[in-house]
């Protein structure tokens, strides 16, 4: 039987607010403000704005109120951006509403060394039973339920939730996961988590129906205790299928130093985290594009069944340049089945070309048929497990012109190859990835490479700008699998 629980703690009020509420709103887009601006036009329910220094008037056409004690309408959802040392005064005022949440934007707690003002703002919190996020974050970024923490947030929501210490790195991942066709579910910044920590939104995510995968951006966890509870449902995530991927920051001495200043936590044991990663399944990321690239590839593609990889590249150097890289990340580029090279025969000629893996098309490589032929080929051979395809779209212009030269008439080879493409992926059993290769720089060159990818990230083909990226998140897609395999999760669950 599973052993999945429901969260002890009722988020509904958190991330569909009837409405909200904004302590310390003003003009100043570093402060309040800013939340102000985010949400704008967005948020449907009703919000309301709190300054006593501009109460009475008007902020981009709303009415600011004094205190949240002047409002007798329901309110579940605050966020306080006031100087931190009258953030436990306001509390005491929010607790009076019973509302049961709050995102602390402010600073000054225990990262500056005012572990006291913390205590006490959590006391206050506990005797009101208001649920904290933060402080030092920007708390909820919800598209379903309305509620942003950046200026230029999609608002489409997709299957992706997520879970940051750092404010600035959940509104970069928000926007940079739109670029690998991923959207989110529900993002959280934490901060110094004094309240809610990753455990509770874990568990929360581990029941939500739109949330499928899950990020985290980890710099510290408060006690050993959190930290148990932390493996715990990690784990559980993963076995039921929603993949955790794990950005933990904290390897160099330079970095632990500058989380004890941001969240004012430490960031333990590398090699505490690494095997962390490896007991409860979680896919380890350094940076957040491998975050974004590996949600992607979780999101469009299902898990390969082995490390054997087919590689279609581009010229001789650079499928050797392709073994080195794949290799390097535990991946195998097995000799092909000599039936499936028998079948390609029929269609590449032996001049220019190789046929072993990876395959080298050469000039044949240009027409959009041929590798079409060859990916359904790849897909057919017992070997192969996965495929990635080696692409230039930038040089499509030039090759464009070569094909009328050959008697093609005109042809939109970006637009012909995506057809292709679309074609084998619409019967392929294997996952495909695309590896969009930049080999020059300029406006024609960016707009070539930025169609074809956003062609094939709506066709669910994950795109990647470089071997080094395909190989990590292919080695972390096959270790994810083999954590399932040794649980009897994959290719189901046996419950």
């Amino acid at each position: 039987m599973s052993s999945v629980q429901k969260s002890p703690i009722d988020f509904n009020r958190l991330f569909f607010p009837r409405a909200i509420g904004i302590i310390g709103a003003s003009h100043d887009p570093a402060g309040g403000g800013f939340f102000v601006r985010a949400m704008r036009g967005k948020f449907k329910g009703k919000t309301y704005l709190f300054n006593p220094r501009l109460a009475g008037k008007t902020l981009h056409g709303q009415k600011v109120y004094a205190s949240i004690l002047e409002i007798s309408e329901p309110i579940d959802y605050v966020i306080i951006a006031v100087p931190s040392r009258i953030v436990p005064k306001v509390l005491d005022e929010v607790g009076q509403k019973s509302i049961p949440f709050c995102t602390i934007f402010s600073s000054g707690f225990r990262e500056v060394g005012n572990e006291d003002l913390e205590k006490l703002t959590l006391e206050t919190a506990r005797k009101h039973k208001i649920r904290i996020i933060g402080p030092n974050c920007i708390g909820v970024y919800n598209p379903k339920g309305g509620l942003f923490f950046a200026y230029e947030q999609s608002r489409k929501h997709g299957n992706f939730g997520g879970i940051f210490q750092s404010g600035g790195i959940a509104q970069n991942v928000s926007q940079l996961i739109v670029s690998y066709g991923l959207y989110a579910s529900k993002f959280i910044s934490i901060g110094n988590s004094l309240d809610l920590s990753p455990v509770e939104f874990l568990e929360y995510f581990l029941n939500d129906e739109y949330t499928k995968i899950i990020g985290l951006y980890i710099e510290n966890l408060r006690s050993i205790e959190q930290g148990r509870k932390f493996m715990d449902i990690v784990k559980e995530c993963n076995l039921n299928r929603k993949p955790v991927i794990l950005w933990r920051a904290g390897y160099g001495k330079a970095t632990k130093k500058a989380i004890l200043s941001h969240t004012g936590g430490l960031a333990g044991n590398n090699e505490i985290w690494k095997a962390v990663g490896k007991q409860t399944g979680s896919c380890i990321t350094s940076n957040s594009n491998e975050l974004a690239a590996l949600a992607s590839a979780f999101n469009l593609t299902r898990l390969p069944n082995s490390r054997n990889v087919g590689v279609i590249g581009i010229g001789g150097g650079s499928t050797i340049e392709a073994i080195d890289i794949l290799e390097k990340y535990n991946l195998t580029i097995p000799q092909l089945s000599e039936r499936i090279i028998g079948k390609m025969k029929r269609f590449v000629p032996d001049v220019n070309t190789n046929l072993s893996n990876p395959i080298d098309l050469g000039g044949m490589g240009i027409q959009p048929n041929i590798y079409y032929r060859t990916i359904l080929a790849l897909d057919k051979d017992p070997n192969i497990s996965s495929i990635i395809f080696i692409k230039d779209p930038e040089r499509f212009g030039g090759f464009s012109d070569l094909m009328e030269e050959l008697g093609y008439g005109a042809l939109d080879l970006n637009k012909e190859f995506i057809r292709y493409i679309s074609k084998a992926k619409s019967v392929c059993t294997k996952p495909m990835y695309c590896v969009m290769l930049k080999i020059n720089e300029g406006f024609e060159e960016y707009k070539s490479r930025y169609k074809f990818k956003l062609k094939l990230l709506n066709r669910n083909v994950p795109v990647f700008e470089s071997l080094d990226l395909a190989g990590t998140v292919l080695d972390k897609l096959n270790s994810y699998r083999e954590f399932l395999q040794k649980h009897e999760k994959y290719p189901k669950s046996k419950d």
